[in-house]
């Protein structure tokens, strides 16, 4: 699998600069993903790997940028948590 450079790209840029009227859907969203990501056996904690984040072993995305990315959903079939607006919003 790929990594979605615009919804890593989404993510920081809710994490670092978040819009007002969104802040507080970023950091609820973002707090009940990580809730999930946290006891999912796909997180890089449960694994060895080269890599130093906390990331999805699926997607390969770090867990401190996805979670806040609201266009972006969980890579497994089916997927744990998905978006909450599309890419366009």
């Amino acid at each position: 699998m790929k990594i979605n450079l615009e919804h890593i790209f989404e993510g920081w840029r809710n994490e670092f600069f978040p819009k007002k009227k969104r802040k507080s859907l970023i950091v609820a969203v973002s707090k009940e993903r990580m809730a999930i990501c946290n006891e999912c056996p796909h997180n890089s904690k449960f694994h060895k790997t080269w890599r130093r984040d906390i990331h999805c072993t699926v997607c390969l995305c770090t867990l401190r940028a996805k979670p806040p990315c609201l266009s972006c959903e969980c890579p497994l079939s089916p997927p744990m948590w998905g978006s909450v607006l599309t890419e366009g919003e």
